[in-house]
């Protein structure tokens, strides 16, 4: 035998430092979770339309479904009865929640500098959920514009009586900047909060520049902090419109008729839709993946949040057609009232909250169908490591991007993340989601199928390698 030189020692002994290293980082993933599984995930997903027949489904059969309307009734019986019929064990959680109808609304600018005798100005508006009503007739006042509540507290002396409009435009350069969250959570803060703090000061009514890009004279609606005893008439107006009202009252006063007659109706009786694929060796462990059944009443809901319901329903159903089984349980939850109140995410959590350290994870579809890159998680820093593996699978379908947060930041998942589960969603492009958000627009065409697709294949495979994880990623720490 020849005997070995020690230059030669040392390159093997380098050479097994490295395999060593590249063992160490490679061991710990469960053997469902090897490349070749995740492939065959992934791809099937890929060839699948079933998730965009769900959401036709849902969104031309039973179009808007807002809390406690028929329509998001339906949807529970479709969803529930779909879950069943691919073997998924299908349970309907009783949730109370808000039942709000819209009445009529409409507007006339009736009074401004320089009006034309008999000529009155119509303003294109929709109420905000929980919007208190005008008299059936309607009420008439001057209307005041203000940009931000520092100039609504300098001018509240001119508040009282009249119809207060916050003029803040979206930021549509931000949000085609990849900001657009952000650009919404400014927007929205006035929709949501503006009626409070307008009715405080004594307001008759108050309206906000609908929180959105793509100026086509749509409105968005959403929710506002009006509570009993204190609902004023609130609407969105189309940018349109509010820019209209700014400009003439720099010519003088202006008065506008209102008339809003939603009702807010006693509590209704709804569910969240859970269905459930059994775990091998952990079935008491609990991997949720989900999406919100409910929508407002404008439109299908087909962005929001129709397609993170059906991407969701088409992890187990992606699964079983590959006759794969889970460690842990997979759990797809449709929720009901994210909209306006979370109620099912809250009543989920409260039933739950004893078997909290049960939930390894939570995953929540709900910025649209736009094109995924990757996903989003709230891991600890030092566990990013462990997703390499699939996030080199999603690579090949350009979603291999893994943004660490320290709060993922999902509406109803977000008691469970507040208790230390781990939460994620999908990190999708929504620069031009807000175009469509809330409004009558929100329909079917305007889902691209193959991006549908993508979030398939995005949640299917980060689902899956959740529920087969060896690792256990620990709880998280989200800021009260």
């Amino acid at each position: 035998m020849k005997s070995v030189s020690a230059s030669k020692l040392t390159i093997l002994a380098s050479s097994l430092l490295i395999a060593s290293a590249f063992a160490s980082a490679t061991a710990w993933a469960a053997p469902a979770n090897d490349p070749a599984t995740l492939a065959q995930i992934r791809d099937s997903a890929m060839k699948e339309d079933w998730a965009y027949e769900r959401l036709a489904d849902m969104t031309d059969l039973i179009g808007p479904r807002l809390s406690g309307s028929a329509g998001a009734a339906a949807a529970v019986e479709q969803v529930a009865d779909a879950m069943r019929k691919i073997g998924a064990k299908v349970t309907l959680q009783p949730v109370k929640v808000p039942h709000w109808v819209r009445g009529e609304e409409k507007a006339q600018l009736v009074d401004y500098a320089g009006r034309p005798s008999g000529i009155t100005q119509k303003v294109v508006l929709s109420a905000l959920g929980g919007s208190g009503a005008t008299p059936a007739a309607g009420l008439t006042a001057p209307v005041i514009v203000v940009r931000d509540f520092d100039e609504l507290n300098a001018r509240k002396a001119e508040v009282k009586g009249s119809i207060v409009l916050f003029d803040v435009p979206f930021d549509d350069e931000m949000a085609k900047g990849g900001q657009a969250g952000k650009a919404y959570g400014r927007g929205s803060n006035y929709r949501g909060n503006g009626p409070r703090v307008a009715q405080e000061l004594g307001a008759v009514g108050a309206l906000v520049r609908s929180v959105g890009g793509a100026d086509f004279r749509l409105t968005h609606t959403g929710n506002t902090g009006l509570v009993d005893g204190k609902r004023i008439p609130a609407a969105a107006v189309t940018a349109e419109d509010a820019m209209l009202i700014s400009r003439l009252l720099k010519r003088g006063a202006v008065k506008m008729h209102l008339t809003l007659t939603p009702q807010n109706l006693p509590d209704a009786d709804s569910y969240n839709v859970i269905a459930d694929f059994p775990g091998t060796d952990k079935p008491e462990e609990v991997v949720i993946v989900s999406g919100h059944l409910d929508s407002w009443d404008l439109a299908t809901g087909a962005h929001d949040d129709g397609a993170g319901v059906a991407a969701a329903m088409a992890v187990i159903d992606t699964l079983k057609k590959l006759k794969l089984q889970p460690r842990r349980t997979i759990r797809v939850i449709a929720w009901m009232n994210e909209e306006n109140g979370t109620r099912g995410g809250k009543g989920y959590f409260e039933v739950n909250k004893e078997k909290v350290e049960q939930h390894f994870a939570a995953i929540e579809s709900d910025n649209g169908a736009g094109r995924p890159f990757g996903f989003m998680g709230s891991v600890r820093p030092s566990m990013v490591k462990y997703f390499a593996p699939l996030q080199k699978s999603l690579d090949q379908i350009g979603a291999g991007v893994f943004d660490r947060r320290d709060v993922a930041g999902g509406a109803d998942i977000m008691p469970l993340e507040r208790a230390g589960v781990p939460s994620f969603q999908p990190l999708v492009d929504f620069t031009n989601y807000f175009n469509y958000h809330h409004t009558a627009a929100d329909t079917l065409d305007k889902v691209n199928p193959l991006d549908l697709k993508r979030q398939v294949a995005v949640m299917t495979s980060l689902t899956w390698y959740l529920a087969n994880m060896d690792e256990n990623i620990g709880r998280t720490v989200v800021p009260q």
